[in-house]
């Protein structure tokens, strides 16, 4: 596994932890939401960006995309 994979695990480690904490939802229907949604991709997609970031905007970033699409968990 390259640090590149091992960073884009963690993004979406972190953004379904807080996604899942933000919603009171268990994190396994949060890991749920992300894969029906495509957000575990998007952030993979996005890495360039977002691994220059604080580590929590990848949350900000899924949160926004499952808010505009009005994804309900």
């Amino acid at each position: 596994m390259t640090k590149r994979q091992r960073d884009e695990n963690l993004m979406i480690v972190v953004a379904v932890e807080q996604y899942a904490r933000k919603y009171n939802l268990p994190t396994s229907r949060a890991f749920a939401v992300f894969r029906e949604n495509g957000i575990n991709s998007l952030i993979r997609k996005r890495y360039d960006a977002l691994h220059t970031q604080p580590l929590d905007e990848s949350f900000y970033f899924a949160d926004d995309v499952l808010k505009r699409n009005s994804i309900k968990a």
